[in-house]
C-alpha cells in the first residue's frame, strides 16, 4: 500500500508490478517480476513523512518505511547509473498531457544523437510501449496494477531488462498522476513535469508538491492557446511561487514548436 494516498501499489509492499521484457518483436510482451535489477543513489526529502500525528500510527509508520526502503534503493540506482555516464530522467503529468507524443518526438529527433531508452510506466496495457518502439525507441513497459506510481524498485528491474549502454539518456514516464510520482525517488538525474494548455493555469496551485520537486516544467500543446482559456505567463508565475528556481519551457510535440529548448535541457538536465 503506498501510505501517501492510500492505494495499493510498490512493488516493495506487494504491489505487483510486471515488467514486459524488450523483444526484437513488438508484440512478444514476456514479463518478469520487478526488484531484480542492479543494486543502485540523493535522497529527496519527503515531508509527507514528518506530517506529525494525525491519529493514526500505523499508516505513518508504513509510509515512513515505504518512503525510507525507496530511498535507499533510489540511491544505488543513481550510482548504478553515474558509474555507466547514463542520465535518467523522470517524466511527470496528469493522464493526457502529452508526454508520450513528446518521447515520441524526441525520439525520432534524437536519432543519431545519443543512445535513448524509456522505460514505460501505465497502470495497465502496452499501448505507449507500442508507440514508442514504433517511433524507434528501445522500451521497458511497467505495468503497475492499481499502482499510481513508479518506484525505484520497480526502475532497478526496469534497468536491468533494458540493459542501457554506458552514456545512455533514459527517459522515464511515469504513470499519470499529479501526487503520488512526485514523492518516489527513482534514481534519477532531474525530474520535468509537462503540463498542457488544456489543463488549466493553476495547476502549480492545486499540486504545489509536485512543481516544488521538481527541475523543470513543459508546458505542452501551445498549438492549441488559440482555442482555450490559458495564461502562460501567470502559470509560469504560480510555478515559481512553489519553486523559484524552476526552469519553464513552452513547446508543442505536435508541431515541434519550442522543442529545440527541450533537446536542449535533456541533453544536459
Amino acid at each position: 500500500m503506498c501510505g501517501t494516498c492510500g492505494c495499493v501499489g510498490g512493488s516493495g509492499e506487494g504491489g505487483g508490478a510486471r515488467i514486459a521484457v524488450p523483444h526484437a518483436h513488438p508484440h512478444d510482451h514476456d514479463h518478469v517480476h520487478a526488484g531484480h535489477g542492479p543494486d543502485h543513489t540523493g535522497v529527496r526529502d519527503h515531508p509527507s513523512a514528518d506530517r506529525g500525528s494525525t491519529g493514526d500510527g500505523e499508516t505513518i509508520t508504513l509510509e515512513q518505511k515505504v518512503l525510507v526502503k525507496n530511498d535507499d534503493l533510489a540511491v544505488r540506482n543513481r550510482a548504478w547509473l553515474a558509474e555507466r555516464g547514463i542520465v535518467a530522467v523522470n517524466m511527470m503529468s496528469s493522464p493526457g498531457a502529452g508526454k508520450t507524443t513528446l518521447l515520441e518526438r524526441t525520439l525520432r529527433d534524437f536519432a543519431g544523437r545519443r543512445p535513448v531508452a524509456v522505460i514505460e510506466g501505465d497502470q495497465e496495457t502496452a499501448l505507449d510501449a507500442e508507440r514508442i518502439r514504433r517511433a524507434g525507441g528501445t522500451v521497458v513497459q511497467i505495468n503497475t496494477g492499481a499502482g499510481c506510481h513508479l518506484d525505484a524498485e520497480m526502475v532497478r528491474g526496469a534497468l536491468t531488462a533494458l540493459e542501457p549502454e554506458p552514456g545512455s539518456l533514459i527517459l522515464v514516464e511515469n504513470v499519470g498522476n499529479l501526487v503520488c510520482p512526485a514523492l518516489f525517488d527513482l534514481g534519477e538525474r532531474s525530474r520535468a513535469v509537462i503540463i498542457s494548455v488544456t489543463e488549466g493555469t493553476d495547476k502549480p496551485l492545486k499540486y504545489p508538491y509536485m512543481f516544488a520537486a521538481a527541475d523543470l516544467v513543459v508546458i505542452n500543446k501551445i498549438d492549441l492557446l488559440p482555442y482555450v482559456d490559458f495564461d502562460v505567463e501567470q502559470c509560469e508565475k504560480y510555478a515559481r511561487s512553489v519553486n523559484p528556481d524552476l526552469r519553464v519551457l513552452t513547446v508543442s510535440a505536435t508541431t515541434g514548436e519550442g522543442m529545440a529548448a527541450w533537446y536542449d535541457w535533456v541533453a544536459h538536465p
